[in-house]
């Protein structure tokens, strides 16, 4: 199979890479059938540049872009990338709603009905200190 990916270059804490062409079992840095653009994530805003009909041509033959890689092509109007659905786990959970996970209550015939629901609202209102009574 074969994936269009990045490839690092470049020097420690200063990153660079070359979007290449290349055999899925590959490692990152290694052999590559073709080298097809760069890019520069350390450049405001991030530089690329790309052979945009070399990658169609790739494209065309089979080739699977990488997520970071189907990114910048989706930037430069190549492809439309698909968003993909991650699981939520239970720490994204979490801190997507602010640290505390919000509960969901389904309604019920025997619970406590509005009235009561309203009557304990403004007693923590007359209360004054956010707190509710102790029952």
């Amino acid at each position: 199979m074969i994936r269009i990916r990045l490839a690092r270059v470049g020097k420690k804490g200063r990153p660079s890479y070359r979007i290449v062409v290349a055999d899925i079992t590959a490692p990152r840095d290694g052999s590559y059938l073709e080298w097809i653009g760069n890019y520069d994530p350390m450049a405001d805003p991030p530089l690329v540049t790309l052979k945009n009909e070399r990658a169609s041509h790739w494209l065309s033959m089979g080739a699977v872009p990488s997520d970071a890689v189907a990114r910048i092509m989706d930037q430069n109007g190549l492809i439309e990338r698909t968003q993909t659905q991650k699981t939520a786990t239970k720490k994204n959970a979490d801190t997507s709603s602010g640290g505390a996970p919000a509960a969901v209550v389904a309604p019920t015939d025997d619970g406590p009905s509005e009235e009561t629901e309203v009557e304990e609202a403004q007693a923590v209102e007359e209360s004054g200190n956010g707190e509710a009574p102790a029952e």
